[in-house]
């Protein structure tokens, strides 16, 4: 059993289909295969059984780490009394649907080192065990629940019933060793060469993640387009983050399965990404999101797994779960209405053709949206934050916007009569939701302060002399900010900061409403402390406890990082930095 570690000291590694995580120690806890939705072959992060360790032997030693520029190759670094070792893991680039394959390279930069060598895959949440484990020539083989294990670098390791295989080795200074992990559904009979692996993963980053050097932080906007590279799919859909039920709150059953591609936060991705340039994941969340429509229509659900198939309904593991947590795997959201996601959809496609990467596919899915914007609009949906059925001034709001810049994009009547229904949205939502001193309610029948209400005003929605925008800027801050942090709305009688952390999307979308309202010193400001907010390894989960410096929640999550790469090109002025 893996000792579990507070969730700012993981790191990920991921290649589209799917995502592992690696804990300081050099122990892979968390793997799905072979995809993001799958079953868990290690699941120790969450209370199941399965790891893959790499670690010194000498337990005198301190850990550290850190990604290579623009990839999620992660190199872990150990110092120990005489020896300095590093170990540089990935999932290997391109990545396949139905064969991934995991690479570990260890060196000794300094001195003299042994290093302990564990692999028990647990298939199935840690039900099962791999079948008639057997070493083949150099390689270790074994049927592991469906898949075929192969590794490669541990011939002279032992397989053992009960915990699997374990092996040590000593390497001296400036030696490495390569281990080499493959997972595939069919029996694999591709030489598992590690350079030509290593060689084709960095070709793939490399040509994958573009320079961001002219960018507010650049190395955090990289890292943040590697992590949205490295959560897309071949099949298009972006998992909204690598895992399931990492607690928002301990002991409170806020635990969700976030493995599945939600439209909304796609739209967020590419709009960032839009902003930046016509880079390749703008295409692939345009193709994503339009043959989600095309497919589904006014009948579109909130979130897809990855492959575009159908999400689930939430169910229980008998598992312990990560500490605060239960297990859950499925997502029950999906099958709500979230009005919202037609609009983000909107604002994602007018991006696009902006850039002339409209496709004729999107350009009707443009059509089909606005068909169900038309008859819906009305309708009470879950909004952004997936609560209960109500007249949410977001979601009509994110209509609003996404219906005017489809009108710019549009040709005559297409456009005109997108202009139209704006308008007619916007009226009808201005006389139910704007209060007479000038800010806007929550909902029709909420006088809240609501953090959803700043991705319309950080969109532009309002016009540049409508004073309510300020006005409800200002107030979310005082009612939702806490020592530079935001949280979403309020819990009767809770103070902020009990009831849940800070969300880091609320954050980073108060800097570009911010922004948009003509203040870049206070928007730098809610910039710079909200990409505080991560861990060593520079990744953000939804929530950030503020008092105790801890991430909450699901790891990495996509639109928090979607919306720094977003704050990151719109803040990247020099010449109105403050001092």
């Amino acid at each position: 059993m893996c000792s579990p570690w507070v969730l700012r000291e993981y790191a990920v590694l991921a290649d589209g289909e799917r995502g592992a995580v690696v804990d300081p120690e050099g122990r892979i806890v968390w793997l799905c295969a072979p995809r993001w939705h799958s079953d868990a072959v290690f699941s120790a992060l969450i209370g199941g059984g399965g790891y893959f360790g790499v670690e010194p032997v000498d337990r005198w030693h301190v850990w550290g780490g850190y990604y290579e520029d623009g990839t999620l190759i992660r190199v872990s670094r150990w110092v120990t009394a005489d020896s300095v070792v590093e170990c540089r893991d990935a999932l290997a680039m391109p990545g396949s649907v139905d064969r991934l394959v995991l690479l570990r390279r260890m060196r000794v930069e300094r001195g003299e080192a042994r290093l302990r060598l564990s692999l028990d895959p647990r298939p199935g949440f840690g039900a099962d065990r791999v079948r008639d484990p057997r070493l083949e020539g150099d390689l270790w083989a074994a049927d592991a629940g469906g898949l075929r294990l192969r590794l490669l670098g541990a011939h002279r390791a032992a397989w053992n019933p009960e915990s699997g295989l374990r092996g040590e080795f000593r390497l001296r200074e400036g030696e490495h060793h390569d281990l080499v992990l493959e997972l595939a559904q069919r029996g694999g009979t591709a030489a598992l060469d590690p350079e030509r692996l290593w060689k084709d993963t960095e070709d793939a980053w490399r040509r994958s993640v573009p320079d961001c050097s002219t960018l507010a932080a650049p190395r955090d906007a990289r890292h943040a387009y590697a992590v949205l590279r490295g959560l897309t799919s071949s099949s298009g859909g972006m998992a909204a983050a690598a895992t399931t039920s990492l607690p928002e709150r301990a002991n409170t059953g806020r635990n969700y399965d976030y493995r599945f591609a939600w439209l909304r936060d796609q739209s967020y991705a590419g709009l960032a990404v839009a902003a930046h340039g016509p880079h390749d994941l703008l295409d692939t969340a345009v193709r994503f999101t339009a043959e989600r429509i095309l497919a589904d229509g006014e009948g579109l659900h909130p979130a897809y797994a990855v492959d575009g198939g159908r999400v689930p309904g939430e169910r229980g593991l008998p598992l312990p779960g990560y500490p605060g947590g239960n297990d859950r795997i499925g997502n029950d959201a999906a099958e709500q209405f979230q009005l919202d996601a037609f609009g983000e959809a909107l604002q994602l496609f007018a991006a696009a053709a902006h850039h002339d990467r409209l496709t004729s596919d999107a350009e009707r899915a443009v059509t089909v949206a606005v068909d169900a914007v038309e008859r819906n609009w009305r309708r009470p949906d879950a909004g952004l934050w997936e609560l209960d059925e109500r007249w949410w001034t977001q979601s009509r709001l994110s209509v609003v916007s996404g219906l005017r810049r489809a009108a710019e994009v549009l040709p005559g009547r297409s456009g005109q009569r997108c202009a139209e229904l704006a308008e007619t949205v916007f009226a009808e939502t201005r006389r139910r939701c704007l209060r007479p001193d000038g800010r806007w309610r929550r909902s029709a029948d909420d006088d809240g302060p609501e953090a959803a209400l700043l991705t319309p005003l950080a969109r532009g929605c309002l016009a540049p002399d409508d004073p309510s925008g300020e006005i409800t800027r200002r107030f979310i801050e005082e009612k939702l900010a806490e020592d530079g942090y935001l949280y979403r709305f309020t819990h009767p009688g809770i103070p902020l900061g009990e009831a849940e952390g800070a969300f880091l999307l609320c954050g980073f979308t108060m800097a570009l409403a911010t922004d948009h309202l003509g203040d870049r010193a206070t928007a730098l400001r809610w910039f710079e402390r909200t990409r505080a907010a991560c861990g060593p390894s520079g990744l953000f989960a939804e929530e950030y406890d503020v008092r105790q410096r801890q991430l909450r929640g699901n790891l990495p999550q996509s639109f928090v990082h979607a919306l720094l790469l977003e704050c990151a090109v719109r803040l990247n002025d020099a010449s109105t930095l403050p001092g």
